[in-house]
């Protein structure tokens, strides 16, 4: 169905100004004169069933191809569905989809045929394929990769096959700004209307003006997602009110944490949400161009981008004059290198303007002097992607849920040593645990949980006593973590706490920019303490011992004076790792200083390797794995490890087959 279809039963509507309908909401907002309300919208009615895929004529089949599925094998699937179809000589209708969430089942693979609900398998790779359709050709469910139905009052629902709703890692979630993903075909600007697409745009810009919209928001309570959680309506009020004509809006979806991949999932799944959102913020604030500053590492992401720029554009939602209303757009896509401080919004707009992605000195902020000294708004793409629901639900809807301060809800990308990571969307106030235990399923294997790190590298850790938690600005704070931008990473009891402020403060030192010296020098310092305690001592260096000591009890006032003196949000937030590991594993810290031991066995420079001669049978696997040449002995009679000589690198430990191999 293109656009013609669409706009075919408004093509001879005249209203008083003359001038024809050019978009289907006219049907829907007004009173035509070719046809009644009630015709326009029966037609409606049943072109967007199809659309939905609550009326098909064969059966369709819907592959979860964001990148997540495509890392997991759905590219294979997806032609291994065609060749399926193909042999069997039946008409098939494969629908592309985004991720739907669960990425730790992909490849996900939906069967829908005519006048039954819609089935989802999951781990769908090409070898199962055959099997699968074969079961449901013959009117079996194959319960090896069966996981669940969408539920739709309009289609026969299947007998013992669980709703997808009820299963545990949707039941607790509330999806808004995800309700698509996984389930339109996200390049379909006509599946984007189906549902209610660009209606709030259409809202937005025939019965508000832009001082109304900047009120709307900022009474919504909708606070920035990508992690300062400042007012967005506040925020577009000072840029509304600039003197400056020449205003601009910026998309930041450069989400560089370790972990984080909210923003490429909804991208790829729902890319007309975006630019919706996009427009109506444009039009609040006054601004005629827009820019999407995302990394060149999403290319699926950037290519959906394109798709729907074009067919927004072609259908007269972009661009020129859009909707009749003279308001005018146009968004521009800005590909950033992958550097992590460009996330900051002055580093981002330098790097827009073409030049090196360092920050700026605030005030003045972007809201008034902004891209090319313009007044900027600067918003990420799950704060965008909420505006067409606040505009077409109301205030009351947006405010219904989440904590007093805080509302609406949150996307998180759960990862780590969880039994169900993936992309999740959970009303504000939501306790930690049960992210981690209702919706990801808690730690596998049996293993008891140690901490999840919220935030990324400008955020926190929350360990075990912490776990009820709720999830919102202030609570997050008080313990000493923040919001961030929703990466959330679940560790278990075989994580060494000082081990992973290393790795964050590694990755912060390497991507500080430079400019100031307290996050330049200062990260580095910190490293480099932090090398110090997880190393083992060297011989002849009589000082070291000394330095050790110095350094440690200074780790904690050096990062101090990083957060206070830093130039940007980035350096401030560097020693968030740091300082919320010391507070709440202060034990594994001593541990490491004091004993010279990882009680979690992971840091190689305090692990001390010896052989048990009891267990060892002498099969000299171990001998040719050692790099170091550390290990001596005979066949078939026990080895012996030299300590001097050991690098602490495990070699051994995952050569040996018969658990020889004591590490302490």
């Amino acid at each position: 169905m293109n656009k013609n279809d669409i706009l075919k039963c408004c093509d001879e509507c005249w209203h008083e100004s003359e001038k024809p309908c050019n978009d289907y909401i006219d049907c829907l907002n007004s009173e035509p004169k070719c046809h009644t309300k009630e015709e326009c919208a029966e037609f409606l009615k049943t072109n967007f069933a199809k659309l939905r895929y609550d009326v098909i004529d064969k059966p369709v089949v819907f592959i979860g191809t964001g990148t997540c599925g495509l890392g997991a094998g759905a590219g294979k699937t997806k032609s291994e569905v065609q060749n399926f179809f193909d042999k069997k000589g039946m008409e098939v209708q494969i629908v592309d989809v985004g991720c739907i969430g669960i990425c730790a089942l992909e490849p996900i693979m939906d069967i829908q045929v005519p006048g039954k609900a819609r089935l989802s398998f999951k781990q769908v790779t090409s070898d199962v394929v055959e099997e699968i359709f074969s079961d449901f050709f013959n009117d079996k469910i194959n319960n090896k990769h069966i996981f669940g139905q969408h539920r739709n009052e309009k289609l026969e629902a299947y007998s013992d096959v669980p709703f997808l709703d009820e299963h545990p890692f949707f039941a607790h979630q509330t999806r808004r700004v995800l309700e698509n993903c996984g389930i339109i075909n996200p390049t379909s600007i006509e599946e984007y209307f189906a549902r209610g697409g660009f209606k709030a745009l259409s809202e937005a810009l025939r019965r508000h003006t832009p001082t109304e919209l900047c009120d709307t928001v900022e009474k919504s309570g909708l606070q920035g997602r990508g992690g300062g959680g400042f007012s967005t309506g506040r925020k577009w009020k000072f840029t509304s009110n600039a003197a400056e004509k020449q205003r601009y809006l910026v998309c930041n979806a450069d989400e560089g944490d370790p972990g984080a991949f909210m923003d490429r999932a909804v991208i790829e799944g729902d890319p007309y949400k975006l630019l919706e959102g996009m427009a109506i913020t444009a039009y609040a604030i006054g601004a005629s161009k827009a820019y999407i500053y995302i990394r060149a590492e999403y290319p699926l992401a950037i290519k959906h981008l394109n798709i729907a720029i074009a067919r927004a554009t072609e259908c007269g939602l972009l661009g020129t004059n859009i909707l009749d209303t003279g308001f005018n757009l146009d968004i521009v896509i800005k590909m950033g290198a992958g550097a992590f401080v460009c996330g900051e919004e002055t580093a981002l707009l330098n790097s827009i303007e073409g030049k090196r992605g360092m920050p700026k000195p605030r005030p003045p902020y972007p809201a008034v002097s902004g891209l090319f000294g313009k007044p900027t708004v600067i918003n990420n793409v799950e704060t965008l992607a909420n505006i067409p629901n606040i505009i077409g639900n109301g205030v009351d809807w947006f405010r219904s849920i989440g904590t007093e301060k805080s509302k609406g809800t949150k996307v998180f990308a759960l990862s780590g040593n969880i039994t169900f990571t993936g992309l999740v969307e959970v009303a504000m106030g939501t306790k930690v645990r049960d992210v981690v235990y209702d919706i990801g399923g808690g730690i596998p294997n049996g293993l008891k949980y140690k901490a999840v790190q919220i935030g990324g590298p400008s955020g926190g850790c929350i360990p075990e006593h912490l776990l009820d938690t709720e999830i919102d600005y202030d609570s997050l704070k008080k313990v000493g973590a923040m919001m961030g931008s929703g990466g959330l990473v679940v560790m278990d009891e075989r994580t060494c706490m000082v081990d992973v402020a290393s790795f964050f403060m590694d990755f912060i030192q390497r991507e500080s920019c430079g400019k100031c010296i307290p996050c330049r020098e200062g990260t580095k310092q910190m490293l480099e303490i932090l090398h110090r305690i997880t190393s083992a001592p060297k011989n002849g260096q009589s000082t070291e011992e000394l330095e050790r000591y110095q350094s440690v009890i200074n780790l904690n006032s050096l990062a101090n004076v990083i957060k206070d003196t830093s130039l940007c949000g980035l350096g401030k937030t560097a020693p968030n790792p740091v300082l919320s590991t010391l507070k709440f594993f202060k034990e594994e810290y001593e541990a490491h200083i004091f004993k010279r031991k990882c009680p979690a066995k992971v840091c190689q420079g305090l692990l001390t390797f010896t052989i048990n001669p009891d267990a060892c049978t002498g099969c000299t696997l171990c001998i040719r794995a050692c790099p170091s040449d550390a290990i001596i002995g005979t066949l078939k009679h026990p080895h012996h490890i030299i300590h001097e000589k050991c690098i602490g690198c495990g070699s051994c430990v995952d050569v040996c087959r018969f658990n020889a191999i004591n590490v302490e």
